[in-house]
């Protein structure tokens, strides 16, 4: 994956996340107390500027709504992404309001609203030609327009390569994992997390899980969450494990990791230690609320428990 100053294309998803911290249960018709914060989201937008802060060249398509292109090119452009978004008249941005739980996970109500209009023509050629790597949120594959965006920009991206990180368990169920599959069929990276590798091999073993996707794709990266990852490139496996930390809110975890992953991979960094990069970057993430890039402390460590 090395290039003279490699850029990565990354089309998918730009979302504005609303954040719930409850004090407890959720009170059936009455009020239960909570931490609620508004954050900058969309796994493809997450994964953008986690890259653009691992110091690589990023370009974001995406759509929003009319309103809001100015405000969230700049926001991106701040944090070192080239954003090309279409801002779309008929529907707003995207929407996502995640609620956490006392250990950190989360549960997501979703509203893809302008992310659901993706079509083609939003992609520039010149984009997908300079690419060194094209990274696809597969949030894009579970809805029509969008998918025929993504499978047209695999169509176009000739020997270069393409990753995609699977998103959504519930959606792959609604789609089928079948279809997935297909549709993601001539990707050289897949990032899916544990349940998703579970929907898409129909198996709860990590081992065959491993096989059957690794007989499907040259490389697959399963995150584990607090158990860290697993990789496989055909019969050949490496496992990282991850460091106990206290998880605050895992949101974006496992768009920091295949950012750090990715950039470490376009460095020419061996897998090994790719993936303890990566392993890192998550464990940073869930220290921190939002699912956007966060502060890594300058000294590279992690708050351990």
């Amino acid at each position: 994956m090395t290039a003279a100053q490699p850029r990565i294309l990354l089309v998918g998803d730009v979302m504005t996340d609303v954040i719930i911290h409850p004090d407890g249960p959720l009170a059936k018709g009455s009020d239960r107390r909570a931490k609620i914060r508004f954050e900058p989201g969309g796994s493809a937008a997450n994964q953008a500027a986690w890259l653009a802060s691992f110091g690589v060249q990023v370009d974001l398509v995406a759509r929003v709504g009319l309103a809001d292109v100015e405000a969230e090119t700049q926001r991106l452009a701040r944090l070192g992404v080239a954003a090309h978004l279409i801002g779309d008249r008929d529907r707003p941005t995207g929407r996502l309001v995640a609620l956490i739980d006392a250990s950190g996970e989360r549960s997501f109500y979703t509203d893809r609203a302008a992310n659901e209009a993706l079509c083609p023509a939003d992609v520039p050629g010149a984009l997908i030609e300079g690419a060194s790597l094209i990274h696809l949120s597969g949030y894009s594959f579970f809805a029509a327009s969008p998918r025929e965006a993504v499978l047209e920009v695999m169509c176009r991206a000739g020997r270069t390569p393409v990753s995609v990180d699977p998103a959504s368990a519930e959606f792959l169920r609604e789609v089928g994992p079948g279809r997935f599959l297909q549709w993601t069929r001539g990707a050289a990276v897949l990032f899916p997390n544990e349940d998703e590798s579970t929907v898409l091999t129909g198996s709860g073993d990590p081992e065959t899980q491993c096989q059957r996707l690794a007989a499907l794709y040259p490389l697959v990266v399963v995150k584990l969450g607090a158990a860290g990852c697993l990789a496989a490139e055909g019969a050949r496996r490496w496992r990282v494990e991850a460091p106990r930390v206290a998880a605050i809110d895992c949101t974006g975890a496992g768009d920091a990791f295949a950012a750090a992953f990715l950039a470490s991979r376009l460095r020419g960094e061996a897998i090994q230690e790719a993936l303890s990069r990566a392993v890192f970057a998550g464990s940073a993430a869930v220290q921190q609320v939002g699912g956007g890039r966060k502060f890594i402390p300058a000294d590279g460590t992690v708050h351990v428990l």
